[in-house]
C-alpha cells in the first residue's frame, strides 16, 4: 500500500497525544499530578493539539475533504466512523477538564472528568486500529494484534512525553518512567510477533482463486491490464523491496524501542535531567514515523492479484 504522509501523520501525532491524554486522565482521577493546576493544563493543552493535529491532517487524504462530515453517518459497521465518533466525544471531558484547570475552579468532578478522557483516549485508538485491522483484503493488517500495536505505542510515546514535560517541569515522577518502559517493552514484543506472523504467512488467496481458472492450472498474466500505470496500481500496487524492509525494521527496534528504552532506565537515575527524556522523546518519534510507514509499505492488496501476484 502507499505510505500516505497525511495518514502517517494522523496516526502517529494524535497516537501520542491520546496516549498523553490517557496518562493526564488517569494521573488526575488518582491524584498523582503533581505541580498543581498549572503544570496539567499546560500537558494538557499539548496533548489536545497533537490530537487536533493529527485529526485536521486525516481530512488531507480525503479526495473531498469538504465531505469530512460524512465519516460520522456509518458509526453502526464502519470504524472510521466510530473512530470519528469517539473522538468527538473524547474532546468533552478533555476540555471540560482543560476549562476546569484553566478557570481555576475548585471541581470536585475532574478525577471523573479524567477517567472519561482516559477511557475516550483509549477508545479512539482502539478504532483507528480496528480500521486497518477489519480490512480481510489485506492479510498483514487483518490480525487481531494490529489495534493492541496501536494501544501500546500510543501508551508508550504518551508516558514518554508525559516524563519529558514532568522532567523539565522539574518533577522526580517515577511512575511516568514505569509506564513509558512497560508500554514499549509490550509494544516491542508485540511489533516482533507481528512481524514473524507476516514473515510466516504466504497469503491464502492466489491469482488462480481470483479468476476463477485454477481448474486450467497454474494462472499467469500474458500482457499487463494497463499501458501505464493507474490508481489502483500506484495506492494498491506500492511495495517495499525486502532488503530495505529488513533495514527499516532495525531502525524501528532501535530507535523506538532499545534506544528509549535505555534512556528511560538513565533517567531513572537522574530523576530530574531532562537530557535522557528529550533524548528517548526525540528517537521515539523518529522510530514510530518510521514504522507507521513500514505498516503501510509492506501491506499487500489482493486486487495486486490482477496485477502479476501470484498470491496475496
Amino acid at each position: 500500500m502507499h505510505p500516505a504522509y497525511s495518514v502517517i501523520l494522523f496516526t502517529t501525532a494524535s497516537g501520542a497525544g491520546y496516549g498523553l491524554l490517557f496518562w493526564i486522565g488517569l494521573a488526575e482521577a488518582f491524584g498523582a499530578m503533581p505541580g498543581g493546576r498549572w503544570i496539567g493544563f499546560a500537558m494538557l493543552t499539548v496533548a489536545l493539539a497533537l490530537i487536533t493535529v493529527g485529526l485536521l491532517a486525516s481530512t488531507l487524504h480525503l479526495g473531498h475533504p469538504e465531505r469530512a462530515l460524512g465519516a460520522f453517518s456509518q458509526w453502526r459497521s464502519s470504524w472510521l466512523s466510530r473512530e470519528a465518533v469517539a473522538a468527538v466525544v473524547t474532546y468533552i471531558p478533555a476540555g471540560l477538564l482543560w476549562l476546569v484547570w484553566l478557570a481555576g475552579v475548585d471541581s470536585g468532578a475532574t478525577p471523573a472528568l479524567g477517567v472519561a478522557a482516559a477511557a475516550g483516549a483509549g477508545v479512539t485508538v482502539y478504532c483507528t486500529g480496528m480500521i486497518y485491522a477489519a480490512l480481510r483484503t489485506i492479510r498483514q493488517w487483518h490480525r487481531p494484534v494490529v489495534p493492541v500495536i496501536y494501544l501500546a505505542l500510543a501508551s508508550g510515546t504518551g508516558a514518554l512525553l508525559l516524563g519529558l514535560m514532568m522532567a523539565l517541569a522539574g518533577f522526580a515522577v517515577v511512575w511516568t518512567l514505569f509506564a513509558a518502559l512497560v508500554s514499549l517493552t509490550a509494544a516491542g514484543l508485540l511489533k516482533l510477533s507481528y512481524w514473524q506472523q507476516n514473515d510466516g504467512d504466504p497469503g491464502r488467496y492466489t491469482a488462480e482463486m481470483a479468476t476463477g481458472l485454477g481448474h486450467l492450472g497454474t494462472v499467469r498474466p500474458l500482457d499487463p491490464p494497463h499501458s501505464m500505470p493507474n490508481f489502483v496500481m500506484r495506492e494498491m500496487g506500492f511495495s517495499v523491496a525486502r532488503k530495505h524492509a529488513l533495514t527499516l525494521r532495525r531502525t524501528v527496534l532501535i530507535c523506538l524501542f532499545g534506544g528509549p528504552l535505555g534512556l528511560i532506565v538513565l533517567s531513572m537515575f537522574t530523576p530530574y535531567d531532562a537530557g535522557f527524556m528529550a533524548i528517548a522523546v526525540l528517537a521515539a518519534g523518529i522510530g514510530v514515523i518510521t514504522e507507521r510507514w513500514l505498516f503501510f509499505a509492506e501491506a499487500e492488496h489482493v486486487s495486486m492479484l490482477y496485477y502479476g501476484a501470484a498470491r496475496a
